[in-house]
């Protein structure tokens, strides 16, 4: 029993002693088509590791649902999306950084098949420190392969920015 409380306090001592080396953070949307009578809401929690000042680790869960009006069309998609993130520049307030991954989904349309998908490919974004733990983050375009991923009509590859590839959201350093 001693030996096994001493590994929990080295534990958690090495883990306060590189705190400041994880983050946590992520988006939330909601979003009504008053057109089609659609709306939509999803969750993206994201949590890495800083290896260095230049090179972190991380990934992206996400949870989406979206719901058409008088069809009673239901679409839930779940997406998990591993990344390594390059900081190309920083100074005390700006971050400039590249996200390289792929991410994996599953998408079900309530009385319809479940449908699978992949991406693979860049995300760039930008960090505005706000504090010394808390930062505002968005990602802006994409540019990379798609297929059937969480049923975004963006099959194929290319690069892209509009609307429908910006994420803003709060990451929290500890």
């Amino acid at each position: 029993m001693k030996k096994f409380l001493l590994v929990i306090a080295v534990m958690l001592g090495f883990v306060s002693a590189h705190a400041q080396e994880m983050y946590l953070g992520g988006a939330v949307s909601l979003w009504r088509d008053t057109d089609d009578d659609r709306t939509s809401f999803s969750i993206a929690p994201d949590f890495g590791y800083n290896l260095s000042e230049k090179w972190a680790v991380g990934g992206e869960l996400l949870l989406d649902f979206q719901g058409e009006g008088n069809t009673y069309a239901k679409k839930t998609s779940f997406a998990i999306a591993p990344y390594a993130r390059y900081s190309c520049y920083e100074n005390k307030i700006v971050r400039l950084f590249i996200d390289m991954g792929l991410g994996f989904s599953t998408t079900k349309v309530k009385h319809g098949d479940r449908e699978n998908g992949f991406e693979i490919g860049l995300k760039p974004g930008l960090a505005i420190k706000l504090n010394n733990h808390l930062s505002f983050i968005t990602k802006i375009g994409f540019a990379g392969f798609r297929d059937d991923y969480r049923t975004i009509s963006q099959d194929g590859f290319g690069v892209r920015v509009d609307g429908e590839n910006i994420s803003i959201g709060i990451d929290y350093e500890f």
